[in-house]
């Protein structure tokens, strides 16, 4: 009699997660559509200077960052996570009609804001609630999903946005009411779809971010979180793409698309590489990554010219599908269970606080000295982050 044959991994992640990965998806495809068109809306229509956008968008980020400290902690404390989470998605959902009816730049500016506090909410008891449903052995395999299916939406919203601006002759208000929609049905999912699970406890000894807990989260945890730190100075933020495929001679209209391509390869290897890591050394997946970006980082300083920009944005693809879902299991794995919405909480911070030192890092170099040494800095920097991987023998156990 033959052995039956086994289930495909796919199949065994639960069904909570998948319907996770949808919301994101969805979520992406909402706000997307909005942001992909911002600059231009407030530059364009709205007479703001490109300084103003500039400050807006860092106002917002930096108020996502710390409000994903705060969100974690508190879903830890309470044992809601789904609760949380509704929240931050409502909160996305609803920002989304303010940019349609936005009248100045203080008005995008308070959508932006609410819109990030929104994402802030959600992003750690989401994440937190990714590993709580997922079982540790295929909990890889969960990650690279959800973060396959929100990467669908990454590209999903600019191609959208577009295709309706042709549409409707540029109509930016338009365009940004339907992005309600997607907004909504993200909401919905998330409210019938996700079921918290039974097993699910308040934080054990107190406010989770109490001396005595956070020295429970452990030296294995916080060397995750300095990995992390590491590997996102190494690489700084992806607008840095954008503009090098600008200097390659693109179309102008049709820069964006960079990203859509860089997006299409994240989401098509997220997946993949989130299950080979459940499967092999953590260690080898995250040096094999940084040899990807040092590739990445190599192309893109060799040439402006548009193949060659794309090689390299499809190679930086290629790491952020087998690095980010690999760190975000890693702080799963070793955050104590009634900790992880903190432990996410903070790495995302220190993350975050990380990708900001660098992309100002780069943004001095690419004013001061051009484009091809800035990449070559990362490259640098990536070798520099390989030779401490390969050398920290504590890193590779």
């Amino acid at each position: 009699m033959n052995p039956s044959k086994p289930i495909a991994v796919w199949r065994q992640i639960p069904g909570g997660v998948w319907a996770l990965g949808f919301v994101s998806l969805l979520m992406d495809i909402s706000s997307e559509m909005i942001h992909s068109l911002l600059p231009l809306f407030m530059v364009g229509t709205l007479g703001a200077s490109t300084l103003s956008v500039g400050l807006i968008e860092g106002a917002a980020e930096a108020t996502a960052l710390i409000v994903k400290v705060f969100s974690g902690v508190a879903s830890d404390y309470l044992g809601k996570r789904k609760s949380l989470a509704l929240i931050g998605y409502s909160l996305g959902a609803l920002t989304k009609p303010l940019f349609a009816i936005a009248a100045s730049s203080g008005m995008v500016l308070t959508a932006r804001l609410l819109d990030r506090v929104g994402k802030g909410i959600r992003g750690a008891p989401r994440d937190a609630l990714v590993a709580d449903l997922a079982p540790a052995g295929i909990r890889g395999a969960a990650f690279g999903l959800r973060q396959s299916l929100d990467n669908i939406g990454a590209f999903l919203g600019p191609l959208l946005a577009v295709a309706l601006m042709l549409w409707w002759d540029n109509d930016f208000r338009a365009v940004f009411w339907v992005a309600v929609i997607p907004g909504g049905l993200a909401v919905l999912m998330l409210l019938l779809g996700v079921k918290e699970p039974k097993h699910l406890v308040k934080a054990r000894h107190g406010n989770p971010i109490r001396r005595a807990n956070l020295r429970r989260l452990g030296k294995t945890y916080w060397r995750v979180v300095t990995i992390g730190a590491v590997f996102t100075l190494a690489r700084f933020s992806e607008a840095f793409l954008v503009l090098r495929a600008q200097q390659g001679g693109i179309a102008l209209a049709l820069v964006p698309l960079v990203m859509v391509a860089m997006n299409i390869v994240y989401s098509a290897t997220a997946y993949p590489f989130g299950k080979l890591s459940d499967r092999i050394s953590p260690a080898r997946l995250l040096s094999w990554g940084l040899l990807v970006l040092i590739g990445a980082d190599l192309v893109l300083a060799s040439s402006a010219d548009w193949r060659a920009t794309l090689a390299g944005v499809g190679l930086w693809g290629v790491h952020m599908g087998m690095t980010q879902g690999l760190l975000a299991k890693l702080v799963a794995d070793t955050a104590p269970a009634d900790l992880r919405g903190t432990g996410f909480g903070f790495f995302n911070l220190i993350s975050g606080l990380a990708m900001l030192a660098a992309s100002v890092l780069a943004g001095w170099l690419w004013d001061s000295h051009g484009a091809a040494l800035t990449f070559v800095a990362g490259a640098i920097f990536s070798a520099a982050a390989w030779l401490m991987l390969r050398l920290d023998r504590r890193t590779r156990h």
